[in-house]
C-alpha cells in the first residue's frame, strides 16, 4: 500500500530562515534556530489526516564550510526530539556541484518515495523558495508556496500560495473532509 508524505522545507517552513539584505538565509547553529510558532500543531494535524511529515532540505553551508556536519545534526536532533518529524533528507551540495538532489530537482523526493513506498501525486510539499516549488513540480506533487516576499526568483505556476505551514495543513485538512463526504 502506498503512503502519502507531507514534505517540508526546513528553513522558512519549520524554523525562522534569517534574512539578510531581503535573503533568506539558514541558521547555522542551535541559538539562531527557532521554531516557527503553530509549526508543530500543523505536524501533529498531519499525522491524525495520515500523511508522513519529512523534511527534504538544501544545506549547502555544510559543503562550503559554514557548518558542520555535526552542527548540522544537532539541529536535526533538535527538530526530530521537538516535531512528529519521520525523516529528514538533506543535501550538502552546493549549486555548482549540479547533484540531482540540490532543490529544484525532484531527487530527494524520489528518495524519500523509494524509503517509505510514497504516492507524491496523493502526497504535499510546502515551501517557501521557488527551488521548493520546482522541485515539488518536477515530482509531480502538488505544493504550497509560503511566500515571505524575498528579493529572489518567484516560482513558476502551479502552487497554492499560503502564509505558513499551519494554513496549508488546514487547507489540506478542507480537502480530506471534502474528499471523505463525495465518498459517503
Amino acid at each position: 500500500m502506498t503512503k502519502r508524505a507531507l514534505f517540508l522545507d526546513r528553513d522558512g517552513v519549520i524554523n525562522r530562515a534569517l534574512i539578510r539584505e531581503g535573503k533568506p538565509y539558514a541558521p547555522i547553529n542551535l541559538e539562531e534556530f527557532f521554531l516557527i510558532e503553530g509549526v508543530e500543531e500543523a505536524l501533529i494535524t498531519s499525522k491524525k489526516l495520515g500523511f508522513l511529515n519529512i523534511i527534504v532540505t538544501n544545506q549547502p553551508d555544510v559543503s562550503t564550510g559554514k557548518q558542520s556536519l555535526t552542527t548540522l545534526n544537532q539541529i536535526h536532533d533538535f527538530i526530530k526530539r521537538s516535531l512528529p518529524i519521520d525523516d529528514i533528507f538533506v543535501c550538502l551540495h552546493s549549486n555548482a556541484e549540479k547533484c540531482s538532489c540540490r532543490k529544484p530537482s525532484p531527487g530527494m523526493l524520489f528518495a524519500a518515495q523509494k524509503k517509505w513506498n510514497l504516492n507524491l501525486e496523493k502526497s504535499f510539499l510546502v515551501g517557501d523558495r521557488w527551488r521548493d516549488v520546482g522541485a515539488a513540480q518536477a515530482g509531480n506533487c502538488p505544493c504550497f508556496f509560503i511566500d515571505y516576499g524575498y528579493k529572489e526568483q518567484k516560482p513558476k505556476l502551479p502552487y497554492t500560495r499560503v502564509s505558513s505551514l499551519k494554513e496549508a495543513v488546514q487547507l489540506i485538512y478542507k480537502l480530506e473532509e471534502t474528499k471523505s463526504e463525495s465518498k459517503s
